[in-house]
Protein backbone atom coordinates (compact mmCIF):
# COMPACT_ATOMS: atom_id res chain seq x y z
CA UNK A 1 0.00 0.00 0.00
CA UNK A 2 1.33 3.63 -1.02
CA UNK A 3 1.54 6.24 1.37
CA UNK A 4 -1.07 8.18 -0.16
CA UNK A 5 -3.47 5.39 -0.12
CA UNK A 6 -2.57 5.11 3.30
CA UNK A 7 -3.07 8.46 4.07
CA UNK A 8 -6.71 8.64 1.83
CA UNK A 9 -7.77 5.14 4.28
CA UNK A 10 -6.88 7.16 7.31
CA UNK A 11 -8.61 10.24 6.39
CA UNK A 12 -11.78 7.99 5.66
CA UNK A 13 -12.25 6.84 9.17
CA UNK A 14 -15.02 8.04 10.68
CA UNK A 15 -14.50 10.57 13.86
CA UNK A 16 -15.64 8.25 17.48
CA UNK A 17 -18.79 10.71 17.73
CA UNK A 18 -19.70 9.33 14.73
CA UNK A 19 -19.20 5.78 15.87
CA UNK A 20 -22.42 5.83 18.16
CA UNK A 21 -24.41 6.80 15.42
CA UNK A 22 -23.93 4.29 12.83
CA UNK A 23 -26.36 1.48 13.96
CA UNK A 24 -29.09 4.24 13.77
CA UNK A 25 -28.96 3.45 9.92
CA UNK A 26 -30.63 0.25 10.39
CA UNK A 27 -33.74 2.52 10.74
CA UNK A 28 -33.85 3.19 6.66
CA UNK A 29 -34.64 -0.05 6.07
CA UNK A 30 -36.80 -0.80 9.24
CA UNK A 31 -39.08 2.47 7.98
CA UNK A 32 -38.93 1.29 4.10
CA UNK A 33 -40.72 -1.77 5.31
CA UNK A 34 -42.76 -0.89 7.97
CA UNK A 35 -46.07 0.54 5.73
CA UNK A 36 -46.11 -2.90 3.94
CA UNK A 37 -46.86 -5.10 7.46
CA UNK A 38 -49.08 -2.00 8.71
CA UNK A 39 -52.42 -2.49 9.20
CA UNK A 40 -55.09 0.06 10.56
CA UNK A 41 -57.56 -1.74 12.16
CA UNK A 42 -55.97 -1.41 16.13
CA UNK A 43 -54.03 2.64 16.04
CA UNK A 44 -57.41 3.55 17.72
CA UNK A 45 -56.52 1.15 20.77
CA UNK A 46 -53.24 2.04 20.61
CA UNK A 47 -54.37 5.26 21.29
CA UNK A 48 -56.74 4.10 24.24
CA UNK A 49 -53.86 2.52 25.73
CA UNK A 50 -51.62 5.62 25.82
CA UNK A 51 -54.72 7.68 26.76
CA UNK A 52 -55.37 5.37 29.52
CA UNK A 53 -51.99 6.33 31.21
CA UNK A 54 -53.74 9.41 32.71
CA UNK A 55 -56.32 7.81 34.02
CA UNK A 56 -55.54 5.22 35.22
CA UNK A 57 -58.00 2.92 37.28
CA UNK A 58 -58.86 3.92 41.52
CA UNK A 59 -60.87 1.27 42.02
CA UNK A 60 -59.95 0.02 45.63
CA UNK A 61 -60.61 -3.67 44.17
CA UNK A 62 -57.88 -2.93 41.15
CA UNK A 63 -55.66 -1.28 43.46
CA UNK A 64 -55.70 -4.14 45.47
CA UNK A 65 -55.06 -6.41 43.05
CA UNK A 66 -51.96 -4.67 41.85
CA UNK A 67 -50.74 -4.24 44.82
CA UNK A 68 -50.54 -7.80 45.86
CA UNK A 69 -49.45 -8.69 42.66
CA UNK A 70 -46.48 -6.07 43.05
CA UNK A 71 -45.50 -7.77 46.47
CA UNK A 72 -45.11 -11.17 44.89
CA UNK A 73 -43.06 -9.47 42.08
CA UNK A 74 -40.52 -8.13 44.32
CA UNK A 75 -40.70 -10.87 47.00
CA UNK A 76 -39.67 -13.44 43.92
CA UNK A 77 -37.03 -10.44 42.89
CA UNK A 78 -35.58 -9.96 46.03
CA UNK A 79 -35.27 -13.66 46.71
CA UNK A 80 -34.01 -14.98 43.10
CA UNK A 81 -31.32 -11.60 43.57
CA UNK A 82 -29.72 -13.01 46.78
CA UNK A 83 -29.33 -16.67 46.03
CA UNK A 84 -28.18 -15.73 42.91
CA UNK A 85 -25.07 -13.35 44.33
CA UNK A 86 -24.59 -15.85 47.51
CA UNK A 87 -23.65 -18.75 45.23
CA UNK A 88 -22.21 -16.10 41.98
CA UNK A 89 -19.73 -14.74 44.71
CA UNK A 90 -18.43 -18.73 45.93
CA UNK A 91 -18.66 -19.28 41.65
CA UNK A 92 -16.69 -16.01 40.64
CA UNK A 93 -14.24 -17.11 43.60
CA UNK A 94 -14.08 -20.87 42.22
CA UNK A 95 -13.42 -20.02 38.55
CA UNK A 96 -10.96 -17.36 39.40
CA UNK A 97 -7.90 -17.73 37.76
CA UNK A 98 -5.96 -16.04 40.41
CA UNK A 99 -7.07 -18.12 43.02
CA UNK A 100 -6.26 -21.31 41.53
CA UNK A 101 -3.11 -20.59 40.53
CA UNK A 102 -2.28 -19.10 44.34
CA UNK A 103 -4.04 -22.10 45.93
CA UNK A 104 -2.77 -24.94 43.68
CA UNK A 105 -0.35 -23.28 40.90
CA UNK A 106 -2.49 -24.21 38.22
CA UNK A 107 -5.44 -22.49 36.26
CA UNK A 108 -7.12 -25.65 34.73
CA UNK A 109 -9.82 -26.02 37.26
CA UNK A 110 -11.55 -22.52 37.20
CA UNK A 111 -10.79 -23.61 33.12
CA UNK A 112 -13.53 -26.02 33.85
CA UNK A 113 -15.35 -24.56 36.43
CA UNK A 114 -15.84 -21.62 33.50
CA UNK A 115 -17.01 -24.08 30.84
CA UNK A 116 -19.68 -25.84 33.21
CA UNK A 117 -20.92 -22.29 34.15
CA UNK A 118 -21.28 -21.42 30.89
CA UNK A 119 -24.24 -23.56 30.43
CA UNK A 120 -26.77 -22.05 32.97
CA UNK A 121 -25.46 -18.50 31.82
CA UNK A 122 -26.96 -18.97 28.12
CA UNK A 123 -29.92 -20.01 28.91
CA UNK A 124 -32.90 -17.08 29.42
CA UNK A 125 -34.33 -16.81 32.77
CA UNK A 126 -37.68 -17.45 31.00
CA UNK A 127 -36.67 -20.82 29.72
CA UNK A 128 -35.31 -21.99 32.96
CA UNK A 129 -38.56 -20.81 34.05
CA UNK A 130 -41.29 -22.81 31.76
CA UNK A 131 -38.55 -26.00 31.89
CA UNK A 132 -38.60 -26.12 36.12
CA UNK A 133 -42.57 -25.51 35.83
CA UNK A 134 -42.99 -28.51 34.03
CA UNK A 135 -40.39 -30.52 36.49
CA UNK A 136 -41.76 -28.87 39.57
CA UNK A 137 -45.56 -27.87 38.98
CA UNK A 138 -46.56 -24.06 39.49
CA UNK A 139 -44.92 -23.13 43.05
CA UNK A 140 -43.84 -20.00 43.96
CA UNK A 141 -39.44 -21.15 43.74
CA UNK A 142 -40.34 -22.30 40.54
CA UNK A 143 -39.76 -18.25 39.38
CA UNK A 144 -37.24 -17.88 42.36
CA UNK A 145 -34.96 -20.60 40.84
CA UNK A 146 -35.15 -19.35 37.61
CA UNK A 147 -33.56 -16.01 38.12
CA UNK A 148 -31.45 -17.76 40.71
CA UNK A 149 -29.88 -20.01 38.12
CA UNK A 150 -28.91 -17.65 35.37
CA UNK A 151 -27.90 -14.80 37.30
CA UNK A 152 -25.82 -17.12 39.62
CA UNK A 153 -23.82 -17.75 36.57
CA UNK A 154 -23.83 -14.41 35.32
CA UNK A 155 -22.27 -13.04 38.81
CA UNK A 156 -19.62 -15.98 38.75
CA UNK A 157 -18.74 -14.78 35.60
CA UNK A 158 -18.19 -11.26 36.56
CA UNK A 159 -16.86 -11.89 39.37
CA UNK A 160 -14.02 -13.82 38.25
CA UNK A 161 -13.31 -11.74 35.92
CA UNK A 162 -12.99 -9.08 38.11
CA UNK A 163 -11.12 -11.20 40.70
CA UNK A 164 -8.11 -12.22 37.03
CA UNK A 165 -8.08 -8.66 36.54
CA UNK A 166 -6.69 -7.25 39.94
CA UNK A 167 -3.12 -6.19 40.71
CA UNK A 168 -1.40 -9.38 42.59
CA UNK A 169 2.02 -7.62 43.62
CA UNK A 170 -0.13 -7.29 47.12
CA UNK A 171 -1.20 -10.96 46.73
CA UNK A 172 2.42 -12.23 45.92
CA UNK A 173 4.05 -10.21 48.90
CA UNK A 174 2.26 -12.08 51.11
CA UNK A 175 2.62 -15.60 49.93
CA UNK A 176 6.50 -14.85 49.84
CA UNK A 177 5.86 -13.52 53.80
CA UNK A 178 4.64 -17.06 54.39
CA UNK A 179 1.23 -16.26 54.45
CA UNK A 180 -1.75 -19.01 53.66
CA UNK A 181 -3.56 -19.16 50.47
CA UNK A 182 -6.65 -18.28 51.68
CA UNK A 183 -6.08 -15.25 54.07
CA UNK A 184 -3.63 -13.75 51.63
CA UNK A 185 -6.26 -13.98 48.70
CA UNK A 186 -8.96 -12.30 51.26
CA UNK A 187 -6.59 -9.63 52.32
CA UNK A 188 -5.13 -8.86 48.76
CA UNK A 189 -7.93 -8.67 46.93
CA UNK A 190 -11.03 -8.84 49.24
CA UNK A 191 -11.24 -4.45 49.21
CA UNK A 192 -10.10 -4.17 46.20
CA UNK A 193 -12.95 -6.51 44.84
CA UNK A 194 -15.43 -4.97 47.28
CA UNK A 195 -16.58 -2.03 44.86
CA UNK A 196 -17.06 -3.76 41.74
CA UNK A 197 -19.35 -6.40 43.44
CA UNK A 198 -21.61 -3.67 45.52
CA UNK A 199 -21.77 -1.86 41.57
CA UNK A 200 -22.86 -5.19 39.81
CA UNK A 201 -24.89 -6.64 42.55
CA UNK A 202 -26.95 -3.58 42.71
CA UNK A 203 -27.29 -3.77 38.71
CA UNK A 204 -28.91 -7.51 39.21
CA UNK A 205 -31.14 -5.93 41.85
CA UNK A 206 -32.59 -3.82 39.09
CA UNK A 207 -32.41 -7.11 36.59
CA UNK A 208 -34.57 -9.60 38.92
CA UNK A 209 -37.48 -7.28 39.29
CA UNK A 210 -37.60 -6.61 35.66
CA UNK A 211 -36.89 -10.69 35.17
CA UNK A 212 -39.62 -11.26 38.38
CA UNK A 213 -42.35 -9.26 36.39
CA UNK A 214 -41.34 -10.65 32.80
CA UNK A 215 -41.91 -14.18 34.43
CA UNK A 216 -45.19 -13.47 35.72
CA UNK A 217 -46.49 -12.63 32.27
CA UNK A 218 -46.06 -15.87 31.30
CA UNK A 219 -48.11 -17.04 34.55
CA UNK A 220 -45.27 -17.79 37.23
CA UNK A 221 -47.00 -15.60 39.39
CA UNK A 222 -46.71 -11.61 40.36
CA UNK A 223 -48.03 -8.33 38.85
CA UNK A 224 -46.79 -9.56 35.55
CA UNK A 225 -49.56 -11.98 35.36
CA UNK A 226 -52.25 -9.13 36.23
CA UNK A 227 -50.58 -6.51 33.12
CA UNK A 228 -50.89 -9.03 30.26
CA UNK A 229 -54.68 -10.30 31.43
CA UNK A 230 -55.49 -6.65 31.59
CA UNK A 231 -54.11 -6.14 27.96
CA UNK A 232 -55.26 -8.99 26.21
CA UNK A 233 -58.73 -8.06 27.60
CA UNK A 234 -58.11 -4.63 26.91
CA UNK A 235 -58.50 -3.09 30.49
CA UNK A 236 -56.15 -0.49 30.05
CA UNK A 237 -56.90 1.76 32.83
CA UNK A 238 -56.35 -1.70 35.58
CA UNK A 239 -53.09 -2.14 33.11
CA UNK A 240 -52.09 1.21 34.24
CA UNK A 241 -53.06 0.93 37.56
CA UNK A 242 -50.61 -1.80 38.06
CA UNK A 243 -48.02 -0.15 35.56
CA UNK A 244 -47.55 3.14 37.26
CA UNK A 245 -46.97 1.01 40.40
CA UNK A 246 -44.12 -0.96 39.02
CA UNK A 247 -42.67 2.11 37.72
CA UNK A 248 -42.71 4.38 41.43
CA UNK A 249 -41.12 0.68 42.80
CA UNK A 250 -38.27 0.58 40.20
CA UNK A 251 -37.44 4.18 40.33
CA UNK A 252 -37.41 4.37 44.10
CA UNK A 253 -35.06 0.92 43.68
CA UNK A 254 -32.84 2.71 41.27
CA UNK A 255 -32.44 5.60 43.62
CA UNK A 256 -31.50 4.03 46.35
CA UNK A 257 -29.28 1.65 44.80
CA UNK A 258 -27.28 4.93 43.12
CA UNK A 259 -26.93 6.38 46.46
CA UNK A 260 -25.61 2.96 48.00
CA UNK A 261 -23.28 2.47 44.90
CA UNK A 262 -22.00 6.36 45.86
CA UNK A 263 -21.43 5.71 49.80
CA UNK A 264 -20.14 2.12 48.97
CA UNK A 265 -18.90 1.44 45.55
CA UNK A 266 -17.20 4.64 44.63
CA UNK A 267 -15.96 6.47 48.15
CA UNK A 268 -12.76 8.19 46.42
CA UNK A 269 -15.13 9.52 43.90
CA UNK A 270 -16.57 11.56 46.39
CA UNK A 271 -14.39 12.66 48.08
CA UNK A 272 -15.01 10.01 51.55
CA UNK A 273 -12.29 9.52 53.52
CA UNK A 274 -9.93 6.23 54.38
CA UNK A 275 -12.02 6.13 57.93
CA UNK A 276 -15.32 6.21 55.73
CA UNK A 277 -14.45 3.55 53.54
CA UNK A 278 -14.35 1.35 56.19
CA UNK A 279 -16.95 2.40 57.88
CA UNK A 280 -18.93 1.45 54.58
CA UNK A 281 -17.49 -2.37 54.19
CA UNK A 282 -18.95 -2.26 58.19
CA UNK A 283 -22.40 -0.91 56.80
CA UNK A 284 -21.98 -3.86 53.97
CA UNK A 285 -21.79 -6.05 56.86
CA UNK A 286 -24.31 -5.04 58.56
CA UNK A 287 -26.78 -4.83 55.76
CA UNK A 288 -26.19 -8.36 54.33
CA UNK A 289 -26.97 -9.10 58.24
CA UNK A 290 -30.52 -7.44 58.15
CA UNK A 291 -31.34 -8.91 55.16
CA UNK A 292 -31.55 -12.30 56.10
CA UNK A 293 -34.68 -12.00 58.56
CA UNK A 294 -35.90 -10.21 55.73
CA UNK A 295 -35.50 -13.19 52.99
CA UNK A 296 -36.82 -15.48 55.51
CA UNK A 297 -40.26 -13.11 56.05
CA UNK A 298 -40.38 -12.65 51.98
CA UNK A 299 -39.83 -16.86 51.98
CA UNK A 300 -43.09 -17.68 54.06
CA UNK A 301 -45.17 -14.81 53.02
CA UNK A 302 -44.66 -16.16 48.92
CA UNK A 303 -44.74 -19.29 50.23
CA UNK A 304 -41.62 -21.06 48.88
CA UNK A 305 -40.72 -23.85 50.98
CA UNK A 306 -37.34 -26.01 49.69
CA UNK A 307 -38.91 -29.35 50.77
CA UNK A 308 -40.89 -29.28 48.02
CA UNK A 309 -37.73 -29.04 45.33
CA UNK A 310 -37.18 -32.19 45.59
CA UNK A 311 -41.34 -33.69 44.65
CA UNK A 312 -40.98 -33.86 40.80
CA UNK A 313 -44.17 -33.95 38.88
CA UNK A 314 -44.63 -37.20 36.82
CA UNK A 315 -43.93 -36.51 32.91
CA UNK A 316 -45.85 -38.68 30.12
CA UNK A 317 -43.70 -40.94 27.90
CA UNK A 318 -41.84 -39.23 25.36
CA UNK A 319 -40.13 -40.89 22.28
CA UNK A 320 -37.31 -40.10 20.57
CA UNK A 321 -37.27 -38.98 16.49
CA UNK A 322 -34.04 -37.74 15.79
CA UNK A 323 -34.39 -37.83 12.02
CA UNK A 324 -37.40 -35.77 12.34
CA UNK A 325 -35.38 -33.38 14.40
CA UNK A 326 -32.77 -33.09 12.12
CA UNK A 327 -34.92 -32.75 8.87
CA UNK A 328 -36.05 -29.03 11.40
CA UNK A 329 -35.61 -26.05 8.92
CA UNK A 330 -32.30 -25.11 11.44
CA UNK A 331 -30.97 -22.76 8.84
CA UNK A 332 -33.88 -20.45 8.75
CA UNK A 333 -34.29 -21.07 12.55
CA UNK A 334 -31.47 -19.61 13.38
CA UNK A 335 -30.97 -16.78 10.56
CA UNK A 336 -34.34 -15.66 11.74
CA UNK A 337 -32.98 -16.02 15.31
CA UNK A 338 -29.67 -14.17 14.05
CA UNK A 339 -30.93 -11.72 12.23
CA UNK A 340 -33.82 -10.42 14.84
CA UNK A 341 -30.80 -10.36 17.02
CA UNK A 342 -28.91 -8.11 15.23
CA UNK A 343 -31.46 -5.77 14.05
CA UNK A 344 -33.38 -5.29 17.15
CA UNK A 345 -29.30 -4.49 18.67
CA UNK A 346 -29.11 -1.86 15.96
CA UNK A 347 -32.34 0.00 16.44
CA UNK A 348 -31.33 0.18 20.13
CA UNK A 349 -27.79 0.93 19.92
CA UNK A 350 -28.15 3.87 17.30
CA UNK A 351 -31.27 5.16 18.68
CA UNK A 352 -30.25 6.12 21.93
CA UNK A 353 -27.32 8.51 21.35
CA UNK A 354 -29.48 10.08 18.45
CA UNK A 355 -32.42 11.00 20.37
CA UNK A 356 -29.90 12.05 23.42
CA UNK A 357 -28.58 14.34 20.72
CA UNK A 358 -31.89 15.65 19.39
CA UNK A 359 -33.56 16.23 22.44
CA UNK A 360 -30.87 16.89 25.09
CA UNK A 361 -30.64 20.70 24.29
CA UNK A 362 -34.69 21.35 25.00
CA UNK A 363 -35.36 22.11 28.57
CA UNK A 364 -37.78 19.14 28.56
CA UNK A 365 -35.90 16.87 25.95
CA UNK A 366 -33.76 15.18 29.16
CA UNK A 367 -36.78 14.80 31.19
CA UNK A 368 -38.96 13.24 28.62
CA UNK A 369 -36.50 10.75 27.84
CA UNK A 370 -35.95 9.48 31.03
CA UNK A 371 -39.81 8.98 31.24
CA UNK A 372 -39.70 6.64 27.91
CA UNK A 373 -36.43 5.67 28.52
CA UNK A 374 -37.99 4.08 32.38
CA UNK A 375 -41.04 2.80 30.40
CA UNK A 376 -38.69 0.82 28.43
CA UNK A 377 -36.96 -0.76 30.75
CA UNK A 378 -39.93 -1.30 33.14
CA UNK A 379 -42.05 -3.18 29.99
CA UNK A 380 -41.65 -6.51 29.23
CA UNK A 381 -41.05 -6.97 25.27
CA UNK A 382 -43.59 -9.68 25.50
CA UNK A 383 -46.57 -6.86 26.02
CA UNK A 384 -44.61 -4.55 23.70
CA UNK A 385 -45.04 -7.50 21.03
CA UNK A 386 -48.19 -7.84 21.74
CA UNK A 387 -49.18 -4.20 21.40
CA UNK A 388 -47.59 -3.74 18.21
CA UNK A 389 -49.48 -7.22 16.60
CA UNK A 390 -53.01 -4.34 17.01
CA UNK A 391 -51.18 -2.63 14.09
CA UNK A 392 -48.34 -4.82 12.69
CA UNK A 393 -48.28 -8.15 11.15
CA UNK A 394 -46.13 -10.70 13.41
CA UNK A 395 -42.65 -11.34 12.29
CA UNK A 396 -39.15 -10.73 12.78
CA UNK A 397 -39.41 -6.72 12.39
CA UNK A 398 -42.45 -6.93 15.22
CA UNK A 399 -40.53 -9.03 17.25
CA UNK A 400 -36.76 -6.47 17.05
CA UNK A 401 -38.88 -3.42 17.82
CA UNK A 402 -40.32 -4.93 21.06
CA UNK A 403 -36.98 -6.32 22.19
CA UNK A 404 -35.45 -2.79 20.92
CA UNK A 405 -37.95 -0.77 22.89
CA UNK A 406 -36.65 -3.26 25.77
CA UNK A 407 -32.80 -2.38 25.53
CA UNK A 408 -33.18 1.06 24.48
CA UNK A 409 -34.34 2.30 28.01
CA UNK A 410 -31.83 0.11 29.65
CA UNK A 411 -29.15 1.35 26.76
CA UNK A 412 -30.62 5.26 27.24
CA UNK A 413 -30.13 4.82 31.22
CA UNK A 414 -26.29 3.93 30.60
CA UNK A 415 -25.82 7.07 28.06
CA UNK A 416 -27.62 9.69 30.45
CA UNK A 417 -25.24 8.65 33.66
CA UNK A 418 -21.86 8.42 31.50
CA UNK A 419 -22.96 11.32 29.34
CA UNK A 420 -23.33 13.90 32.75
CA UNK A 421 -20.30 11.82 33.97
CA UNK A 422 -18.05 13.03 31.25
CA UNK A 423 -15.43 15.29 30.98
CA UNK A 424 -17.43 19.11 29.82
CA UNK A 425 -13.99 21.04 28.98
CA UNK A 426 -14.14 19.59 25.33
CA UNK A 427 -17.81 21.03 25.35
CA UNK A 428 -17.06 24.33 27.09
CA UNK A 429 -14.59 25.32 24.26
CA UNK A 430 -16.86 24.40 21.49
CA UNK A 431 -19.52 26.38 23.13
CA UNK A 432 -17.08 29.34 24.10
CA UNK A 433 -15.85 29.13 20.34
CA UNK A 434 -19.82 29.95 19.26
CA UNK A 435 -20.55 25.91 18.48
CA UNK A 436 -24.09 25.18 18.73
CA UNK A 437 -25.36 23.11 21.91
CA UNK A 438 -26.22 19.96 19.69
CA UNK A 439 -22.87 20.51 17.49
CA UNK A 440 -20.73 20.49 21.46
CA UNK A 441 -22.41 17.72 22.95
CA UNK A 442 -21.45 15.86 19.95
CA UNK A 443 -17.83 16.67 19.45
CA UNK A 444 -17.33 17.65 23.50
CA UNK A 445 -19.14 14.43 25.51
CA UNK A 446 -19.97 12.29 22.68
CA UNK A 447 -15.99 12.05 21.83
CA UNK A 448 -15.34 11.10 25.24
CA UNK A 449 -17.95 8.00 25.96
CA UNK A 450 -18.13 6.35 22.56
CA UNK A 451 -16.00 3.45 22.40
CA UNK A 452 -17.40 2.48 25.93
CA UNK A 453 -20.65 3.13 25.05
CA UNK A 454 -20.16 1.28 21.89
CA UNK A 455 -18.35 -1.66 24.27
CA UNK A 456 -21.52 -2.20 26.50
CA UNK A 457 -23.45 -2.47 23.33
CA UNK A 458 -21.91 -5.20 22.52
CA UNK A 459 -22.56 -6.60 25.67
CA UNK A 460 -26.05 -5.47 25.12
CA UNK A 461 -26.07 -7.73 21.96
CA UNK A 462 -25.19 -10.44 23.74
CA UNK A 463 -28.05 -10.13 26.27
CA UNK A 464 -30.64 -9.42 23.28
CA UNK A 465 -29.54 -13.10 21.91
CA UNK A 466 -30.69 -14.53 24.86
CA UNK A 467 -33.96 -12.27 24.97
CA UNK A 468 -35.10 -13.77 21.60
CA UNK A 469 -37.11 -16.45 23.31
CA UNK A 470 -39.09 -13.77 25.18
CA UNK A 471 -40.57 -12.67 21.77
CA UNK A 472 -40.32 -15.90 20.01
CA UNK A 473 -42.22 -17.54 22.35
CA UNK A 474 -45.49 -15.04 21.58
CA UNK A 475 -45.58 -16.12 18.29
CA UNK A 476 -43.40 -13.70 16.93
CA UNK A 477 -40.55 -15.28 14.98
CA UNK A 478 -37.21 -17.36 15.23
CA UNK A 479 -36.40 -20.36 17.57
CA UNK A 480 -38.80 -19.39 20.54
CA UNK A 481 -41.63 -20.28 18.71
CA UNK A 482 -40.52 -23.99 18.39
CA UNK A 483 -39.63 -24.06 21.25
CA UNK A 484 -43.05 -22.96 22.55
CA UNK A 485 -44.44 -25.61 20.27
CA UNK A 486 -41.88 -28.03 21.78
CA UNK A 487 -42.82 -27.21 25.46
CA UNK A 488 -46.05 -27.82 25.26
CA UNK A 489 -46.55 -30.67 23.06
CA UNK A 490 -43.66 -32.45 25.48
CA UNK A 491 -41.70 -32.79 22.42
CA UNK A 492 -38.17 -33.98 24.55
CA UNK A 493 -36.44 -34.63 21.48
CA UNK A 494 -36.92 -31.20 19.81
CA UNK A 495 -36.81 -29.39 23.51
CA UNK A 496 -33.33 -31.00 23.92
CA UNK A 497 -32.21 -30.15 20.36
CA UNK A 498 -33.63 -26.46 20.66
CA UNK A 499 -31.64 -25.54 24.10
CA UNK A 500 -28.64 -26.93 22.70
CA UNK A 501 -28.75 -24.65 19.86
CA UNK A 502 -29.59 -21.73 22.42
CA UNK A 503 -26.62 -22.59 24.44
CA UNK A 504 -24.07 -23.09 21.35
CA UNK A 505 -25.38 -19.59 19.82
CA UNK A 506 -25.41 -17.93 22.92
CA UNK A 507 -21.79 -19.17 24.09
CA UNK A 508 -20.59 -18.18 20.74
CA UNK A 509 -22.20 -14.56 20.67
CA UNK A 510 -20.49 -13.86 23.92
CA UNK A 511 -17.21 -14.85 23.33
CA UNK A 512 -17.63 -12.17 19.76
CA UNK A 513 -18.92 -10.07 22.09
CA UNK A 514 -16.15 -10.17 24.55
CA UNK A 515 -13.57 -10.00 21.76
CA UNK A 516 -15.35 -6.76 20.28
CA UNK A 517 -15.52 -5.09 23.38
CA UNK A 518 -11.84 -5.99 24.20
CA UNK A 519 -11.17 -4.57 20.87
CA UNK A 520 -13.02 -1.14 21.23
CA UNK A 521 -12.20 -0.77 24.77
CA UNK A 522 -8.04 -0.96 23.62
CA UNK A 523 -8.43 1.26 20.68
Amino acid sequence: MTASAAWSWRALRLAPPLLPLLPALAWLPVLWVLPGLSHGGGWGLIGQFAAAAFSPSLDPLVLGSAFSGLGVTVGIALLGWAFSLVLGLLGGVLSSRTVWRTACGSALPAELIRRLLAVPRALHELLWGLLLLQWLGLQPAVAVLAITIPYAALVARVVSDLLDALPTSGLEALRLAGAPAGPALLTALGPALQPGVISYGGYRLECALRSATLLGVFGLGGLGTDLRLTLQSLQFRELWSGLWMLLLVMLALEALLRVLRQRWAMPARFGLSSRSVGRGGREVLLGALLLLPLLLLVAVALGVNPLQLGTFQSLPPWTADWPAVAALPWPSLIGTTLGLTLLAAALAVGTAPLLLLLMAPWPWGRLLLQAVWALGRLWPPPLTALLLLFVLQPGVLTAALALAFHNLGVLGRLLLEAEESAPLQAEEALTAAGAGPRLALFYGRFSALARSYLAYGAYRADVILRETVVVGLVGAAGLGSLLLEALSSFAIDQLIALVAVYVVLTLMGEDLSDRLRRRLLAA
